[in-house]
């Protein structure tokens, strides 16, 4: 079984929470991460969590071309600033949209970005999430 993201794993836990709690079961974050980490074949959440981390990384340089998705919005565009975020797990990006993203979700309103920053992950996904728990940026090199 393929090892996901540390973003998917956590997500999966928080299924495995809400899950159990259905049927009456009581259990922590930290036991639903560590009871997945078993599932996987990880001694404990912290070496499953440091693999994910290894098996995920991108190799991230400006000028890359990427894509993926910003807002829930697909988007292609171009790195134009990268810089170390205090530790070699957290990124600034900054990315140049080929086309504007509409970032709002109402039909009577639009506001577009050419040009966003984030802070990202070594795995390309932002660490922000939107009010409903995605992930603002998701990214990956472009095909």
């Amino acid at each position: 079984m393929e090892l996901p993201s540390v973003a998917e794993l956590k997500s999966q836990a928080k299924r495995l929470r809400k899950a159990l709690k259905e049927n009456g079961k009581a259990l922590s974050h930290s036991e639903a991460l560590e009871l997945l980490s078993a599932q996987y074949g990880y001694r404990d959440w912290n070496t499953a969590r440091a693999r994910a981390a290894q098996l995920n990384q991108l190799s991230l340089a400006v000028g890359m071309r990427v894509a993926g998705t910003y807002m829930k919005q697909a988007f292609e565009g171009e790195i134009t600033s990268l810089s170390m975020a205090g530790s070699k797990e957290h990124y600034h990006v900054t990315l140049q949209f080929d086309t504007p993203v509409d970032v709002v979700s109402f039909d009577s309103f639009s506001a577009y970005r050419s040009r966003v920053n984030c802070l990202i992950g070594a795995d390309g996904v932002a660490v922000k999430r939107t009010s409903d728990g995605e992930p603002y940026l998701k990214m990956r090199p472009a095909s």
